[in-house]
């Protein structure tokens, strides 16, 4: 007994020091390397005083970019850089000129790394009804090659209904590629999978957690939603593959989401998104088509912006900070998380002070406790500056939306939140057209109408432990 004591002392004797010098050094990579100064100022914090806790956390939640996905798409075999130099040239005949009459749009396609273009057409889908009619009706008049990503893949009815319409197509000669979030779809049976691939699918993870430096990295994930149909049409918004889209699910209840359905040269941006994460995912690069193709009764300008935490900005920050300094009457966004920076904030609080209409529409019933109780924290410094937080009441509000004046719409995969903004690789589709944004409008009229506004006297009215949770939760924003 006294001999295993003695090891025992002398195995913490070595592990403590050695446990505490590894959490000075990831307290280092913290003070050098995080995303915020709030998040750094936590993790050393941490890190020091608690290194046994906060080491292995930090393996998980510390890092701040996605290893490997930039060395893919940039240094690669270079196949992937000639693909996207390909689809500017393609796109280039359709270029918008919108840019010239709106000289700060020209900072929205730096980020894209591609222009606006004329030519498009964009249908809202207003609820997961027409959302996957659409996209079942897209997969069955594809002849060539369709492609479907999402973060949420469940093998249940919706899912089922799914996996027919790609198993048909399958069937008919097209070329069906399927990419889906690991760990957004681990409740995925692997005999749905085996059933897909023994159909001629092409079924693959977009395993975020490959290569050494990846392992630990559950933080990073593939959030985007797409369907492309022959590089013709695209499906693009908040909508997973499961039952509780359909509002199917009696613990949910009513679901409120949005897509959009899109024609013309925008969808090869899309596309683009696309095939960069299926080379990440698989290493290879299929063959599609990159023929810009006007969309006959198209008249819209679009854009896409894909955005991740391998690009070399905070792209989806940007571009939702790019939108609310461009607003001039009218912003309105919706988005189930509402988790924002300090610089989102400020920049919501300085739109109102200039007299711009600026509403938040966000869910009543949570999914996410942790989320919910931050965007309490938000209330009192927007409300005294003139910004209104909504709440919708009929269901759970899952829709990623925002209404710039009554010309700029955007619809995609980006919640308001830190995780959108640096861990999450998303999708998003700008329209600039009045049309088009006056359908947005008048659904989020709508959606207005349906929902209640909060004041801070609804906070102040909770218990004294509600009020301290939400001002725990804030703390906790920049790895949420």
């Amino acid at each position: 007994m006294l001999a295993l004591l003695t090891q025992l002392n002398v195995v913490v004797a070595i592990l403590v020091p050695l446990v505490e010098a590894l959490g000075l050094y990831c307290a280092w990579r913290a003070l050098m390397h995080s995303r915020t100064a709030q998040g750094a100022a936590a993790w050393v914090v941490s890190l020091v005083l608690q290194p046994f806790i906060a080491v292995p956390m930090y393996a998980v939640f510390g890092r701040r970019k996605f290893v490997g996905y930039v060395r893919a798409r940039r240094e690669g075999d270079g196949a992937l850089a000639h693909v996207a130099e390909s689809t500017c040239e393609g796109v280039g005949g359709c270029r918008s000129d919108r840019d010239e009459e709106v000289p700060e749009l020209a900072a929205l396609e730096r980020l894209a790394r591609l222009p606006f273009t004329s030519g498009n057409r964009a249908d809202l889908l207003v609820d997961g009804e027409a959302t996957f009619a659409a996209t079942f009706a897209g997969i069955d008049r594809a002849h060539s090659y369709v492609l479907v990503q999402t973060f949420i893949l469940r093998a249940d009815g919706i899912g089922e209904e799914l996996a027919g319409h790609l198993l048909r197509a399958a069937e008919r000669g097209v070329r069906v590629l399927l990419l889906y979030d690991e760990i957004g779809s681990h409740a995925l049976p692997r005999s749905f999978v085996d059933r897909l691939r023994a159909g001629g699918v092409s079924v693959r993870s977009f395993h975020s957690t490959r290569g050494k430096q990846n392992r630990f990295q559950l933080n990073f994930r593939n959030h985007r939603k797409v369907v492309v149909v022959d590089g013709e049409s695209a499906f693009v918004g908040g909508h997973n593959v499961g039952d509780e889209y359909l509002g199917r699910d009696p613990e949910i209840g009513p679901w409120r989401d949005t897509h959009v359905e899109l024609r013309g040269p925008v969808v090869l941006g899309v596309q683009l998104g696309f095939l960069e994460d299926w080379h990440w995912a698989t290493g290879r690069i299929p063959e599609l088509s990159w023929v810009s193709k006007p969309c006959e009764d198209g008249h819209m300008h679009a854009l896409a912006i894909a955005s991740g935490p391998a690009d070399e900005f905070e792209t989806a920050a940007l571009m939702f900070l790019h939108l609310i300094a461009s607003a001039h009457e009218r912003l309105w966004i919706t988005s189930p998380y509402f988790v924002p920076d300090d610089a989102v904030v400020q920049a919501l609080i300085l739109a109102s002070m200039r007299g711009v209409d600026v509403r938040i529409l966000l869910p009543s019933k949570p999914d996410h406790l942790l989320v919910y109780l931050s965007s309490f924290s938000y209330l009192e410094e927007l409300e005294s500056s003139g910004v209104c937080v909504y709440r919708y009441s009929p269901g759970f509000l899952h829709q990623k939306v925002a209404l710039v004046d009554d010309e700029i719409a955007c619809v995609g995969t980006a919640n308001l939140d830190n995780r959108s903004f640096r861990l999450n690789f998303e999708l998003s589709v700008l329209v600039h057209d009045a049309s088009f944004a006056a359908d947005v409008r008048e659904m989020l009229e709508r959606d207005f109408a349906a929902s209640k506004k909060l004041d801070l006297s609804q906070l102040e009215e909770r218990p004294l432990w509600f009020r301290s949770a939400v001002k725990l939760a804030r703390l906790a924003a920049p790895i949420q």
